[in-house]
């Protein structure tokens, strides 16, 4: 526990927070301070692949845009494949996509479901679980595309705004494993 404690110590203070950005009221955790840091960010890719063995995974699949730069070294690190889901219209060819609800409006994100096989257990990675609304969606389309859900793995939950709660269901007992609480 006390490595655990440490990695996270570790990766907290290397978090900046940003006052009202993008708008008023809204402290932003920017991470850039982590990756800019080889320590940091090999403390967060280990932590993520040993996530990736526990839960089984076969391929990580990271969320555009942070997801790539956390998801793809984590991939390497435990040896597995790596899948990007992007925005809508970012993908070329054929693509499985999913609509998703925001607080004003929708968005789409869209994979290649090529990429994913029937036998594959993927842990989805990304930076920040807010409200959930991604990596929920996120989960439909690998279920979609035939893979199975291993988990979700995120760098910090802001659990103020609910996010797990929402992701519970899609998850339907697959683990999400959050390295900070906010």
């Amino acid at each position: 526990m006390t490595e655990l404690t440490d990695v996270s110590t570790l990766l907290l203070s290397r978090i900046r927070d940003v006052a009202d950005y993008p708008e008023p009221g809204v402290v932003f955790k920017d991470i850039t301070p982590l990756l800019a840091d080889p320590v940091a960010f090999e403390a967060l890719t280990g932590a993520f692949a040993e996530i990736a063995v526990r839960t089984g995974a076969t391929k990580i699949v990271g969320l555009e845009a942070r997801g790539f730069i956390l998801g793809a070294p984590v991939a390497v690190r435990a040896g597995l494949g790596f899948i990007p889901v992007r925005k809508a219209g970012k993908l070329p060819g054929a693509t499985l996509s999913q609509t998703y609800d925001l607080e004003y409006g929708s968005a789409e994100i869209e994979v290649h479901a090529e990429d994913l096989d029937a036998g594959d257990r993927i842990l989805v990675v990304d930076d920040v679980l807010a409200t959930g609304g991604t990596a929920e969606a996120s989960l439909q389309l690998v279920r979609r595309a035939g893979a199975e859900v291993a988990g979700v793995a995120v760098l910090m939950e802001l659990g103020f705004l609910g996010g797990r709660g929402r992701l519970e269901p899609a998850l339907a007992g697959a683990p999400l494993e959050a390295l900070l609480q906010i």
